[in-house]
């Protein structure tokens, strides 16, 4: 997922085609041939479209010309991928959009984009002036026109449509995911990257796409780029086949639109950072000084009561969202049942019937700028799949002109493999049950009411699990319980839309009544919002807020951590090979026990926000909120306790039956992103599982920032635990227990060693603060003077753990500037439906 980017209104950089010319050193130059006197002149025998641009077709050389009759008249200029590669890279429906405008200098015409970002909002021309001259405009392309008549011109677009619109040409030769096995393990993959080149001769308009409107002009272009992987071929040893069929030759669509601009009666909401919001901003040079000089807004749509005095109307216009006609049935009832959720949150705000999900209509083109619409993407490889959702903007005032949710086609095989670890279905003679799916439609569910939110301008809020699942904009983890031993996922996902969503909306989307003071009543709205105990805190990172954090449940992080190893213990104390299909090789019952041996990885996570953690608001003046508050330092022990029960050799240990079931990968199933890495070779290793598994928490608990707050907020309050007491109980509970036998014992030993990874990466670390680093270097003097001493007389297998951790601490010794910490055994990724954190909040909220 959630990081800010601006995509909308950034543009792509441009570069016009140009042929080589067998030309001598020094020619002359040569006089550029004068447009012609008449359009039709030019056009003659040409078929013509008409509608906002009137364009012409050659059939005989594959030229479109463009009639420009609105020289110097802004537009929306609106770029997007028809189809993808299918292997993670660029994807059916990226864009980017941008105001943009003819403009006639001499005897070429440009085409430009103004400058937005920066303005003079005053009425004086002069002050304006001087803002447009201080900033830098685009000019996307040059032109000579083929034909000049009166006020229009006549240009030849084919270069400017025939091209890499999208610049994915540098990218298709990365690779999607260079996976990290370990110690030559069974994991991994990656590659060099290779470059790819535009081929303009195997390059056209696409006309069956190029179309005509009274609003919107439509082109699109077959692009062709060749290069790709040295001696790549056919068949199945010819390699790159995820990219293309030929990988030396991938051929994709691109679109490109100019459409006219909304009209002038959209009113701008102002911006609170407690709205759940995305924001749009521009620096007002005009501005008085007793004002801010960054202007900040609220992005949404339009929407409108027929009727503001009333408290329920219909709007003047539904915002209606389109579904992909190519998602399978069942998802695409499931995509619709979901996105319609938001309904309720619009009827929270007094609409009726204003928000609507519909099937795409045949013959509906989804790059078409009027339609919001939810893509269905299948991409090859991994079944881990990423979806995110983007909002297309008017770049003048922040209003959302276009939604874009684009959902990779197997998130639900993400929940159904978690579905089948957990309940085991598949037994001889035994017909299973619908549990499964159900689950995983639940989910799809609630990820389509989740992106679809983000195209109507909403971050993530990961609050509010705390708040009894309060939103679709959290990451939510299925919730399961053990019922008479047997686990039980009926309620996995929350129905519906949540009661903070139905606040955001009101807050957003609310139409008041003439003469009503808008900020007055939007705040009104929001002082009921935080009466109800809603607070919104998105994911801003540092392991900090202890009710902040994505694929958590419950409103206690500490409680929930325990029960959730309970259920995982008793589910993996019977796996069995009833998690795999019939005729399944055994070996694949390592897919499907992944995810449960990690289904605690994200609730260690917001365990350890308690430790060090910081309760905080995006408060405004005098709104009544708590603004900061350290966590309670029993509240903080009790998260230490519950972080070092998932490193106990008894939570990472798996059952000797289930190891032996698993073997070596067969042909035609070899390991990846979804099996574990390991030090064995082909055989499956549960000593790097259990590294991979120990190495979040050990990693969490030794955070750098989370160590300069545990000092910190130990200085300003002697009740707070401290850091160098944290490294006391962590190595009493480590390396200063004595190991225990067999099995148990190898794995104690790998927390220990993790432990003291992490200890002297924060004593090497530059960049953590010197007072961490300090009493790091402190605790592993300790630790060295009390590791010398008990070598001696330690057992044979505790010597040897002992002296390894002392050749560690020798080689940060030699010269500590140079340490590198060795790496861990590496967690297949992924958070428990999709790729880790892929829910990209596209420029207007998101990741």
């Amino acid at each position: 997922m959630r990081v800010t980017r601006p995509l909308l209104v950034g543009m792509l950089a441009f570069s016009q085609i140009s042929v080589a010319q067998n030309t001598p050193a020094n020619p002359a130059p040569r006089a550029e041939a004068k447009p012609a006197a008449s359009i039709s002149s030019v056009t003659q025998g040409m078929k013509k479209f008409d509608g906002y641009f009137p364009f012409y077709y050659d059939e005989k050389s594959g030229k479109i010309y463009l009639e420009v009759d609105k020289l110097g008249k802004e537009f929306l200029y609106f770029g997007s991928l028809t189809n993808g590669v299918g292997s993670g890279g660029p994807e059916r429906g990226q864009a980017s959009s941008a105001i943009a405008k003819f403009e006639r200098v001499g005897s070429k015409v440009f085409l430009v984009e103004p400058v937005y970002s920066y303005r003079a909002m005053s009425k004086n021309v002069d002050e304006q002036h001087a803002v447009e001259n201080a900033f830098a405009k685009s000019v996307i392309w040059g032109f000579n026109p083929a034909a000049v008549e009166g006020d229009k011109v006549l240009l030849d677009m084919t270069p400017f449509l025939v091209r890499d619109s999208q610049k994915i040409g540098d990218r298709l030769g990365t690779p999607s995911y260079a996976g990290p096995g370990v110690g030559g393990g069974r994991a991994g993959g990656g590659g060099a990257s290779t470059p790819y080149r535009f081929d303009e001769s195997r390059s056209a308009v696409y006309l069956e796409n190029t179309k005509n409107f009274p609003k919107n002009t439509e082109f699109e272009a077959i692009i062709t780029f060749t290069g790709g992987p040295t001696g790549a071929g056919r068949g199945f040893f010819g390699g790159g086949s995820d990219i293309a069929p030929d990988p030396n030759a991938v051929t994709v669509n691109m679109h490109q639109s100019f459409v006219e601009l909304p009209d002038d009666k959209y009113k701008p909401r102002k911006f609170d950072p407690r709205s759940g919001f995305n924001q749009f901003t521009y620096m007002d040079f005009s501005a008085p000084m007793t004002e801010q000089l960054t202007k900040r807004y609220t992005r949404r749509h339009r929407l409108e009561k027929k009727n503001p005095k009333a408290a329920m109307s219909e709007p003047v216009e539904p915002i209606v969202y389109y579904v992909d006609r190519g998602a399978p049935e069942q998802i695409k009832k499931a995509l619709i049942e979901g996105g319609s959720w938001w309904n309720q949150a619009f009827e929270a705000a007094g609409y009726k019937n204003a928000f609507q999900v519909k099937e795409l209509p045949a013959g509906a083109d989804p790059m078409d700028i009027r339609y919001n619409v939810v893509n269905w993407v299948n991409r090859s490889g991994s079944p881990r799949a990423f979806s995110y959702g983007s909002s297309y903007i008017d770049p003048r005032t922040g209003e959302i002109i276009k939604g874009v949710v684009t959902l990779g086609s197997d998130r639900h095989r993400q929940d159904y493999l978690i579905a089948e670890g957990l309940l085991q279905p598949y037994h001889d003679g035994k017909a299973t049950t619908d549990k499964m799916e159900k689950m995983a439609l639940a989910r799809i569910r609630q990820l389509s009411a989740h992106e679809i939110g983000h195209t109507l301008g909403l971050y993530h809020n990961f609050t509010s699990s705390t708040h009894d699942r309060g939103s679709v904009m959290d990451y939510p983890f299925p919730r399961f319980e053990l019922k008479n031993g047997v686990v039980d996922v009926s309620d996995a996902y929350a129905t519906g839309i949540g009661s903070w969503d139905k606040r955001a909306i009101t807050w957003g989307y609310q139409d008041f009544s003439k003469g009503t003071n808008e900020d007055e009543a939007l705040d009104k709205i929001m002082a009921e919002t935080l009466k109800q105990g809603h607070i919104f805190i998105p994911d801003i990172g540092g392991y900090v807020h202890p009710n902040s954090h994505q694929w958590d449940d419950g409103d206690n992080a500490v409680v929930q951590l325990n029960k959730l190893m309970t259920v995982r213990r008793h589910v993996l104390d019977n796996f069995s090979e009833a998690a795999i299909q019939k005729d399944m090789p055994m070996a694949t019952l390592e897919e499907v026990l992944v995810p449960i041996y990690l289904l605690h990885r994200y609730q260690i996570e917001a365990t350890a926000k308690s430790l060090g953690g910081l309760y905080f608001t995006h408060a405004v003046k005098n709104d009544g909120q708590t603004i900061t508050r350290m966590v309670d330092p029993t509240e903080q022990w009790k998260a230490f306790d519950a972080l070092m029960a998932t490193v106990s050799p008894q939570a990472l240990a798996l059952p000797e039956k289930l190891i032996q079931k698993i073997p070596p990968r067969p042909s035609g199933f070899p390991g990846g992103l979804e099996t574990f890495s390991g030090y064995t070779g082909p055989t499956f290793d549960p000593m790097a599982a259990a590294e991979s598994a120990a190495n979040e928490t050990i990693s969490s608990i030794l955070n750098p920032e989370r160590a300069a707050r545990l000092v910190e907020y130990h200085a300003r309050d002697a009740a707070q635990p401290g850091f160098m007491p944290v490294v006391d109980k962590l190595l009493d509970k480590t390396w200063k227990t004595p190991l225990a036998a067999g099995y148990n014992g190898e794995i104690q030993a790998v927390v220990n060693n993790l432990t003291l990874k992490y200890l002297l990466a924060l004593a090497a670390n530059e960049k953590a603060s010197p007072s961490v680093r300090g009493e790091a270097l402190l605790k592993v003097d300790d630790l060295q003077q009390w590791m010398n001493s008990a070598v001696a007389k330690a057992e044979p297998r505790q010597k040897a753990n002992l002296l390894f951790g002392l050749s560690q601490i020798g080689k940060y010794r030699e010269e500590p500037e140079k340490f590198l910490t060795p790496a861990a055994s590496v967690m297949p990724p992924g958070a428990p439906i999709g790729m880790p954190g892929m829910d990209f909040l596209n420029d207007d909220f998101a990741y």
